[in-house]
């Protein structure tokens, strides 16, 4: 098992990351425990160690089913999760203030079925309440020994290094990592983000490597998508900013680039999952790479990203099909 150092800590951790945002039927669209159980199973008999969950997902039924999943092998697990997320109506009940990432923290212990995690993350950034507040809190959970590692999560460049520069004002923990959303459809990290998580010392952890399955074949251009689909299943939904997202991701452009991964795998004969996967999986300053499948299926298919090796062409192929153009002009 190829396992890395998370960043600039001691904390070593496998390239692969087990991803529990479907875990739960919470949203209605989730995966049945049973189903789940077996494939966080699967995963760590295959020696890979890290699961990263979240308090809100699936209202909160994804930290149960890894709670449960975890019984007898908790300290051989690197158990990741995040806090912020909103947890009811109240003006406090979301946020990096000190009373909700308390309370939040120890609401995620109670479902964790554990007194501590090994990496607790800010969900997302908070504009209102002061860094210092936050880093403090966070360095809190540290010393009390609930909390062995933090990072952060959907941090902008300036953000991450607001926070580090607050945890020294306040002689407290720092982060270690970053968990960003990046895949062939989303790049713009490269040109910022990526760059600062390098200076501070970050491990990076990327979600959505997939692009919500667009990368792995799953829809063409000029069809509508399959109901059965996440994207089908959105575009059907009563909720507009279900539709809207949906609708923003199925793009001519993201579908030209899904066209391209087709092209790389039919070549490799490989598939358009796996050469998404191994693209992620190679650029430089990626620590780990959080998969989320729904079933066993989806699992397997995910395994070969991690073991292929794209040829130089097939690389460049990519890089240039999938440029955003915040780095073309950054080049120019």
């Amino acid at each position: 098992m190829d396992y890395v150092t998370l960043g600039r800590s001691g904390l070593k951790v496998s390239r692969m990351c087990l991803g529990a945002l479907n875990f739960g039927t919470g949203w209605g669209l989730g995966v049945e425990e049973p189903e789940a159980r077996r494939l966080i199973d699967t995963f760590l008999d295959s020696g890979h160690n890290v699961i990263d969950t979240a308090s809100n997902y699936n209202s909160g039924q994804s930290e149960e089913i890894v709670g449960r999943a975890l019984h007898g092998r908790r300290d051989s697990v690197v158990l990741a999760t995040k806090g912020a997320m909103p947890s009811g109506p109240g003006p406090n009940d979301r946020g990096l203030s000190r009373v909700h990432l308390t309370r939040s923290l120890e609401a995620s212990l109670r479902r964790l079925g554990t007194d501590y995690v090994d990496l607790y993350q800010c969900h997302f950034p908070d504009s209102v309440t002061p860094m210092e507040e936050t880093m403090a809190t966070l360095d809190g959970f540290v010393r009390s020994g609930k909390v062995r590692y933090i990072g952060c999560s959907n941090f902008t460049a300036s953000q991450i290094v607001e926070a580090q520069w607050a945890a020294d004002r306040v002689g407290g923990t720092p982060f270690v990592s970053l968990q960003p959303e990046y895949s062939l459809l989303r790049r713009d990290i490269e040109a910022e983000i990526l760059p600062v998580s390098a200076r501070h010392g970050f491990g990076v952890l990327v979600c959505g490597p997939l692009g919500g399955g667009i990368l792995a074949g799953r829809y063409q251009r000029g069809g509508e998508p399959d109901p059965a689909t996440r994207m089908g299943r959105l575009l059907a939904s009563d909720q507009p900013g279900a539709r809207a997202w949906a609708q923003s991701n199925l793009t001519d452009r993201n579908l030209a680039i899904a066209e391209a991964v087709a092209d790389v795998a039919g070549k490799l004969d490989a598939t358009p999952a796996a050469v998404a996967l191994a693209w992620v999986r190679s650029r430089p300053g990626i620590t780990s790479v959080i998969i989320g499948p729904r079933t066993m299926s989806q699992y397997v298919e995910n395994l070969a990203g991690f073991t292929l090796e794209l040829p130089e062409e097939s690389r460049a192929l990519l890089d240039g099909v999938s440029e955003p153009p915040v780095l073309t002009a950054a080049r120019s």
